[in-house]
């Protein structure tokens, strides 16, 4: 799962995927990642779409990409096709905020303090003063992509509408983790 305005490298090797990439980057770049759903065949209903920002071939056929996030989408509907990949039908218009620069400045100082000890606690480096200095939402999804959390929790994250619902989303989660994690440790005489 990746998030609007984050890096994710990928290692692709599998020839469904070969051909996706081959295709988005011989196109526009452009492609959409959705994560699946346990059960059958099917996909959560939002994903994100992302831009192909580095591409290189190794010589054992894998290809390494940087797929920059650029809005999320909701599917509309699957497109049957030939490909070993799918294709959906999107629309972004729930998600316009995803590539507008307007910063709604929300104080998370009391979520950064939570996930410097959630990450110190699960035994996660993260240069912090390196992370300061990304943009509010950049920060915010990046937590979100990276947070040693469930797939379902990151899904819950990636389809809240607005910054401030994700920021409380995130806290929220993490506060759990927390909680779970210093009632784990704490002994009955």
């Amino acid at each position: 799962i990746y998030f609007p305005k984050t890096n994710l490298p990928l290692n692709i090797f599998e020839q469904r995927y070969l051909n996706l990439i081959n295709d988005a980057y011989n196109n526009d770049k452009l492609m959409g990642m959705v994560q699946s759903k346990k059960e059958n065949d099917s996909v959560y209903k939002i994903g994100c779409l992302g831009k192909i920002s580095d591409y290189q071939k190794s010589k054992d056929g894998r290809i390494l990409i940087n797929l920059t996030g650029i809005s999320r989408f909701k599917i509309l509907k699957e497109i049957p096709n030939d490909k070993l990949y799918r294709e959906f039908q999107v629309n972004y218009e729930s998600f316009v905020g995803d590539v507008e620069n307007d910063q709604n400045e929300v104080d998370v100082k009391e979520l950064m303090e939570k996930a410097k000890t959630f990450f110190k606690r699960n035994g996660l480096l993260l240069n912090w003063r390196e992370f300061e200095k990304l943009d509010h939402a950049q920060r915010i999804n990046t937590l979100s992509m990276i947070a040693p959390i469930t797939n379902e929790e990151k899904q819950k994250l990636l389809e809240a509408i607005s910054l401030e619902n994700k920021i409380k989303t995130l806290e929220s989660i993490i506060s759990f983790y927390l909680y779970e994690t210093s009632e784990s440790n704490q002994t009955i005489q």
